[in-house]
């Protein structure tokens, strides 16, 4: 004869899986915090866990290094910026040319708005490990692919090198607006970063 776990039982692992993802929840956020204000290299695991409110023993429930979180938050701060400009984009509305500029205005505003998340996005990912790395070539490839859906027609592939040269271009032109103090105005590279996106809308040369 079997006996169905007790409805406490269920409740309480329920509750202890909830707490789990809350817990993973505060050190990414935290670690977007404290490596965005003091870089990555410069950041300890209790640093972030002091950050988050938690004790190291949390951090390696979640974690098994500070490469693996760090991947985490910026897989997070990815998220929430692709969200943003794939919602600019919508809003816009008109033809793809109208809509890239949008998710390229948005895409600007959202790195001068959040510095710390910036910082994450552009600068502490790069070179760390294969793991990160490759978490930033996903984003990479996500960017370049939101702006070649606005701007190719319905079923027409983008060249994968391509793609990945404007979208590698739109980052650095990033990192150069950033140190230079966010000049020109988000108006102004937002239209050079375009120049860049459109190039994926040329016919290849024979």
């Amino acid at each position: 004869m079997t006996t169905e776990p007790s409805p406490a039982r269920r409740y309480r692992g329920a509750a202890a899986d909830e707490r789990r993802t809350q817990r993973r929840c505060q050190l990414v956020t935290a670690a977007i915090q404290v490596y965005g204000e003091r870089g990555y290299q410069n950041s300890t695991v209790k640093a972030v866990c002091e950050a988050a409110g938690l004790t190291e023993r949390y951090f390696y429930e979640s974690f098994p290094n500070s490469e693996a979180l760090l991947a985490a938050s910026f897989e997070a701060a990815t998220d929430a910026l692709l969200q943003t400009i794939a919602r600019a984009a919508e809003d816009a509305g008109g033809g793809g040319r109208r809509r890239a500029l949008a998710m390229l205005q948005a895409y600007f505003g959202a790195l001068q708005c959040e510095p710390r998340s910036a910082r994450v996005f552009l600068v502490e990912i790069q070179g760390v490990s294969k793991l990160v790395d490759e978490a930033l070539d996903a984003s990479l490839h996500a960017l370049g692919g939101l702006l070649a859906k606005v701007l190719l027609p319905s079923g027409q592939e983008p060249d994968p090198l391509l793609l990945a040269g404007v979208a590698g271009g739109i980052m650095h032109v990033a990192l150069r607006w950033i140190r230079e103090g966010y000049t020109p105005p988000i108006d102004a590279v937002s239209g050079t970063a375009l120049q860049l996106a459109l190039v994926l809308t040329r016919k290849p040369v024979a």
